[in-house]
């Protein structure tokens, strides 16, 4: 699979523009991901051809954020991704992800609410020890 980034939910067309600008130097895929694909599994979306497609149609409400999940990248290529998007000037991308073993078969939504959740379990275990 090729190293890519997917994107959801970056509706403001100039902050997409600057983060597309951002990570094309690295060469890898970059991808808007459509609302109404949100309930295929990531790892399809990623370009995974062991994962199967379903032919579900998403047309509930829209993410709370923005989303970014980064697949097949090695650890490296990560670092060099979220140093790019501290580069760009766009501010914080809070919902990012790495594709993984475990999650590549969840879909937009379940991922989303993964995150979400462990971003608000960070906050709170932060705000604690302060």
């Amino acid at each position: 699979m090729r190293e890519t980034i997917l994107l959801f939910h970056f509706s403001d067309k100039d902050r997409r523009n600057k983060l597309t600008r951002a990570l094309l130097p690295l060469r890898m895929k970059i991808r808007e991901v459509a609302r109404e694909d949100y309930l295929q599994p990531v790892g399809y979306l990623a370009g995974n051809k062991e994962i199967p497609s379903t032919d579900e149609k998403y047309d509930g409400e829209e993410l709370d954020g923005e989303m970014m999940l980064m697949a097949g990248l090695s650890g490296p290529q990560v670092d060099q991704a979220l140093r790019a998007v501290r580069k760009s000037g766009i501010g914080p991308i809070p919902y990012k992800a790495v594709l993984t073993s475990v999650n590549q078969s969840w879909n937009a939504i379940k991922l989303f609410q993964e995150i979400k959740s462990e971003h608000g379990q960070m906050e709170t275990e932060s705000g604690a020890r302060n």
